[in-house]
């Protein structure tokens, strides 16, 4: 079952941050408050299932999401795939991530490279970045929403799921991506009927 709220929530966050904010490794949420406004990667995944989740349990008449849980995703790309990949005991890997059989608001990780940066911080699965999937209410077509780094535009950019799987090709063919559903750790916080 969508979570419309939580959906709509990150939506909304990307409509207002989508080519205004910046790319800087290492800066999370309080990056937005900067100026010019800049995020890392794991900070902006961090920030859209933060808000989102926030506002699902705001709406509904329990929490559907503990706060330990909310909490374990501040923190880098290959530890919030860690976390949520543990808490629901779900993960696709490589070849088994295509448009048909991913969830939702998948949060998909990647290893791109080795960057001498991550010699010092060991990562489980060498993931170096992650991105959100996240749904256009109007017509419930899925985006991909990341802050990136790179030569052209970098920063918080929106991309058609479909073409941004496309390009990600090898990183499927090499086993190099998973993709964890951040939404099924609301499965453990609902009492039973």
């Amino acid at each position: 079952m969508p979570f419309r709220i939580a959906e709509a929530t990150m939506w909304q966050l990307v409509q207002r941050h989508t080519g205004r904010v910046g790319y800087r490794r290492g800066v999370k949420a309080e990056g937005l408050s900067a100026t010019p406004a800049v995020i890392d990667c794991s900070g902006w995944v961090a920030l859209l299932l933060n808000d989102a989740m926030q506002a699902e349990n705001e709406a509904a008449s329990r929490p559907l999401f503990r706060a330990d849980d909310i909490r374990a995703l501040h923190t880098w790309s290959d530890r919030i795939i860690e976390a949520i990949e543990t808490r629901t005991a779900f993960v696709l890997a490589g070849p088994q991530i295509a448009t048909h059989n991913l969830p939702r608001c998948a949060t998909l990780g990647l290893k791109m490279g080795e960057p001498a940066w991550a010699n010092n911080h060991p990562r489980p699965r060498g993931i170096t970045h992650i991105v959100q999937v996240v749904r256009r209410p109007e017509d419930d077509a899925p985006f991909v929403s990341e802050s990136f780094g790179g030569s052209a535009a970098p920063g918080i950019g929106l991309t058609p799921l479909a073409e941004w799987l496309a390009r990600m090709q090898p990183y499927l063919c090499s086993g190099a991506m998973w993709a964890v559903d951040p939404f099924r750790l609301a499965d453990d916080a609902a009492p039973p009927p």
